[in-house]
């Protein structure tokens, strides 16, 4: 039995090494440490033995060293060899030489050889673990297909060859159901080392995904020519990307759309319908903001550029377009800025500006006009006045000189004080309270009216 497993190896070798990909040294190195282990399992490890590959012959070999001590030292044969006797199988054998002997495999035996066996297999998947590994960590990154095989909690097992991959839960686009045999593709975003062997993830959710859709797709963003900035996806709804152009001459909006839609519409159909916005991306923030919440109208923009907060405000007819669906076109476009948007209609932000006008005005001596100057600055109630410093303040017009400065923010702490001591709330400006209970009025004007018209219906049916 072991006869037949150890010899003839460099056949079984050159097949592993081909169906397999895995180097021969690799094989032979296996095939040795097996027989070695064999041989140490049936004669102990006592004994020293050694294995080598014999290419000459296409055999595995063993050797049991020996010590060569003279005849009246001699105390044991396992370790231990004569002088004479060493001479016999070499002439030129000295005293204190170790001298190896060649031993038979077919003495291993059936139970040796079958472990032998066994080894040989596990290095085998072992270096072909380590072969599929290397393979993919090098591919991470990129767009990998595969077959459908089954659905393991909620993961889908794509078949990709040498290997399988897994596409959780979290990494799937809602709503998509895929049958065992069907083909899919995905973005290899991680590739691990585990005792079981490569564990591969795949996304078909991940903005990396999409932004290698259009890689593939678009030959300018390939060439380097069109860049991707930034993305933004709700998988299976809305994705937004940020465009750039290194030639003036290209303009990457319309590269990515290609002619007649046909490139983004193939991306489209591989996400199952996910409606893509090509933005076109600009150093200054406002214009970038503005670009991501298009098709929306914009009025104004207030920055606070320390936060990285952004106020849009937009006509109340455009409020709902701006905000998209359920909030999903605000949060793809402060997910691709990098920057916290609130939106709010004219009209709220009419009713907030006249708040803190009013507001301001309650300062001793303030004129409207020096109360919309300070708004305007960034100061929305006399409470912000008082808590800023001389050096805010004097970045208002007509407030350049610091004690005029501190002159506003005293009187700011001392209205502070005088309604503390009163225990009276701050006064509201009578428009804005006005404009609140407007709104209101006319919010449930309409939720009355649709009531009436969805029973006029019922009626009709």
């Amino acid at each position: 039995m072991a006869e037949n497993i150890f010899s003839d190896l460099s056949k079984v070798i050159d097949a592993v090494g081909k169906d397999k990909g895995i180097e021969k040294q690799i094989v032979i190195d296996a095939v040795c440490d097996a027989l070695l282990t064999a041989a140490r399992k049936k004669y102990g490890t006592y004994r020293e033995i050694e294995a080598s590959y014999n290419e000459t012959t296409g055999e595995v070999e063993l050797f049991e060293f020996k010590e060569v001590v003279t005849k009246d030292k001699f105390v044991d044969e396992e370790v231990e060899i004569t002088l004479e006797e060493a001479r016999k199988l070499d002439p030129q054998a000295q005293l204190n030489d170790s001298i190896g002997i060649k031993m038979e495999t077919g003495d291993l035996g059936r139970i040796a050889a079958q472990t032998a066996k066994q080894i040989i297999l596990q290095k085998v998947r072992d270096a072909e673990r380590d072969i599929i590994f290397s393979e993919f960590e090098q591919r991470k990154g990129e767009i990998a297909s595969g077959i459908a095989r089954r659905v393991e909690k909620g993961a889908i097992v794509v078949d990709l060859g040498r290997t399988e991959a897994h596409i959780p839960p979290r990494e799937q686009i809602p709503g998509e159901q895929y049958k065992p045999g069907d083909r899919i593709q995905g973005f290899l975003m991680e590739v691990r080392q585990t005792t079981k062997g490569p564990q591969i993830i795949m996304s078909r959710a991940s903005e990396e995904y999409l932004i290698k859709l259009f890689e593939m797709e678009v030959p300018e963003i390939y060439d380097g020519i069109v860049e991707i900035l930034s993305a933004a996806r709700e998988p299976g709804v809305r994705a937004k990307i940020a465009v750039r152009t290194n030639e003036p001459s290209v303009d990457p909006v319309g590269a990515c759309v290609g002619m007649k839609g046909s490139r983004v519409q193939n991306i489209v159909q591989e996400l199952k319908g996910e409606k893509i916005d090509i933005v076109p991306w600009n150093e200054d923030i406002t214009r970038f903001v503005c670009n991501a919440l298009a098709p929306a109208e914009i009025s104004r923009v207030f920055l606070d550029e320390g936060n990285k907060e952004i106020e849009i405000v937009v006509p109340d007819s455009q409020l709902s377009l701006a905000i998209g669906k359920r909030g999903v076109n605000v949060r793809l476009a402060a997910k691709l800025t990098g920057w916290r948007i609130d939106i709010i209609s004219e009209s709220v932000a009419s009713s907030r500006t006249a708040e803190a006008i009013f507001n301001l005005m309650l300062i001793p001596s303030m004129t409207q006009t020096m109360a919309q100057n300070i708004f305007q600055s960034g100061f929305g109630s006399f409470q912000a006045v008082a808590q800023a410093s001389t050096q805010d303040i004097m970045s208002i017009p007509g407030y350049e000189d610091p004690d005029k400065a501190d002159r506003l923010i005293n009187a700011a702490k001392d209205l502070i004080e005088k309604y503390q001591k009163e225990g009276v709330p701050v006064p509201t400006s009578p428009q804005a309270v006005k404009e609140t209970k407007t709104n209101s009025s006319a919010k449930e004007q309409a939720d009355q009216r649709l009531k009436e018209e969805l029973q006029k219906l019922q009626r009709e049916e």
